[in-house]
């Protein structure tokens, strides 16, 4: 049924290809500019639409950089409720900034994160604010071509890689699969822990990247259970007999079920759309889910706490036992080592370069 909705959506997809052709040969001839900044810019994106990870490997960037280097963080703030630019501090919202950039600040309070639709603008925004930086983040913006990032990381799923995928709408590509070439490093994420150097370079193969180009496979980390609720902190933490209703509102729940039932004997799942509002109707069903399980805990993603967080809602849910479970990013075998050290002689190449 799904593949044949996607050949009757292919029309759509090619007339779309076409639509982002003529948008990047208006860049590639000039007459749109791209702007390029004498300061290192490092580009997290892909070519799919959501669910590669993104926001855990900004994370896993930060933790491994900030040490070395002052970091800084832009976004465009995907649903948020403001517009224009503007600096994370701590009185912002999710609802001000967009889930992920609150999440990044955070976890990460000393790190300058600013959300603006447009970067160009943003960019420089974000130095004159935090004049500090050394380095700048770029979330998302492999397809804002008006920036032209100094290193651009691409991320495509696994489960779903970018070569055996098709344009929107009957794919999730952006943009066609070429458009990979751009890019100086490809991470194949969300990887199986135990997958082999055979299947690995099998991929490779098909990625078939440019000489210049590092392919790297990364897999999820999930880390200790974190109370949300007060419910949650007067109890223990769920047991692998307890009773988990698996609450997500994120592009792809898959893994984060397949890990909770390979935990837990009993786990039944309450699924909002990605980037979710927890409304009172929101609230309400999650109420009646739990309600319909007597016992049973809730277990969220660390992206749905920090809304389920948010004082306007918390307030009506501190009876619910919730905890969330945080990712992290491991990379296979030294791969994240070698990565590392690609993009320390990038920046500092672009910081020697600045200072002559």
């Amino acid at each position: 049924m799904l593949k044949a909705l996607a050949y009757l959506l292919l029309p759509f997809s090619w007339l779309y290809g076409i639509i982002v052709y003529l948008r990047k040969l208006l860049y590639t001839t000039g007459i749109f500019s791209r702007n390029t900044f004498d300061f290192p810019i490092i580009c997290v994106g892909n070519i799919a639409a959501g669910g590669t990870g993104k926001t855990p490997h900004i994370e896993w960037l930060i933790q491994q950089l900030s040490s070395t280097y002052a970091i800084g963080v832009i976004s465009r703030g995907y649903k948020r409720k403001t517009m224009g630019y503007l600096l994370a501090d701590e009185q912002s919202t999710a609802a001000q900034i967009g889930d992920e950039p609150f999440q990044i600040k955070r976890k990460f309070p000393e790190t300058a994160v600013a959300v603006s639709e447009n970067r160009v603008l943003g960019i420089p925004h974000l130095l004159g604010d935090a004049p500090e930086t050394q380095v700048v983040l770029m979330d998302d913006g492999f397809q804002h071509l008006s920036v032209q990032a100094g290193y651009n990381i691409i991320l495509t799923d696994y489960q779903r890689p970018f070569y055996n995928d098709s344009l929107i709408p009957a794919g999730l590509l952006r943009e066609n699969a070429a458009s990979v070439k751009r890019a100086q490093a490809v991470v194949v994420t969300k990887c199986p822990h135990n997958l082999t150097q055979e299947q690995q370079d099998a991929i490779v193969a098909k990625i078939n990247p440019l000489p210049h180009q590092k392919v790297y496979f990364s897999c999820i980390a999930y880390l200790e259970l974190q109370p949300i609720t007060q419910a949650a902190m007067l109890q223990v933490s769920p047991k692998p007999e307890s009773s988990i209703l698996a609450l997500s509102g994120i592009a792809k729940a898959g893994l984060f079920h397949q890990h909770l039932k390979s935990i837990y004997n009993q786990v039944t799942t309450l699924v909002f759309p990605d980037h979710v509002t927890y409304t009172t109707d929101r609230i309400q069903q999650l109420a009646a889910a739990v309600a319909a399980t007597p016992n049973s805990m809730v277990i969220t993603t660390e992206k749905d706490a920090v809304k389920l967080q948010a004082l306007d809602v918390l307030t009506h849910i501190q009876h619910i036992p919730i905890w969330y479970i945080p990712i992290g990013v491991r990379f296979l075998g030294n791969q994240g080592e070698a990565l590392l050290s690609d993009l320390k002689n990038y920046i500092e190449t672009e910081i020697n370069a600045i200072n002559l």
